[in-house]
């Protein structure tokens, strides 16, 4: 499954980039997201509880961020495991783009899943990730808006 889209964020690159390394934000922003741990500069962790059709299910997951291009990009990589719901694994690359509007955040993603969540079908997963993606940087774009500088 691939994901790619873009969003305008009001706010500079740099408040950009800090947020998106910043558990108390991703925590308000990430939906179902109950706990994130920052490890390091570099490795997350997090229990999120996410319902996908009839599945619902409690994940734990590690991210690993690769910072070699920051703040202008990154990526990330990430698995997680939701027990019997089923178990994903992926990435995604991340650009920043200072703008005269704010920043415009670009990502491509690619995923794979398996498990139950796997047997519901590849078109109600694609559009449970898609409404999940849209719903994060909605909340990420509304969070770091307010964020003073």
């Amino acid at each position: 499954m691939e994901l790619k889209d873009e969003i305008r964020i009001n706010a500079p690159k740099d408040l950009v980039y800090a947020a998106l390394n910043d558990p108390d934000i991703l925590r308000q922003c990430i939906p179902g997201c109950e706990e994130p741990i920052k490890h390091s500069d570099t490795d997350f962790e997090a229990k999120v509880v996410l319902k996908v059709g009839p599945v619902k299910a409690k994940f734990s997951g590690a991210v690993v961020l690769d910072t070699a291009g920051a703040p202008d990009a990154f990526s990330l990589t990430g698995q997680g495991n939701g027990g019997a719901a089923g178990h994903a694994k992926g990435g995604a690359d991340v650009t920043l783009e200072e703008s005269d509007l704010g920043t415009i955040l670009r990502y491509d993603a690619k995923a794979e899943i398996g498990g139950k969540l796997a047997q519901l079908g590849s078109r109600l997963i694609q559009s449970t990730a898609k409404k999940l993606a849209a719903s994060f940087f909605k909340k990420f774009a509304e969070v770091v808006e307010t964020v003073d500088a």
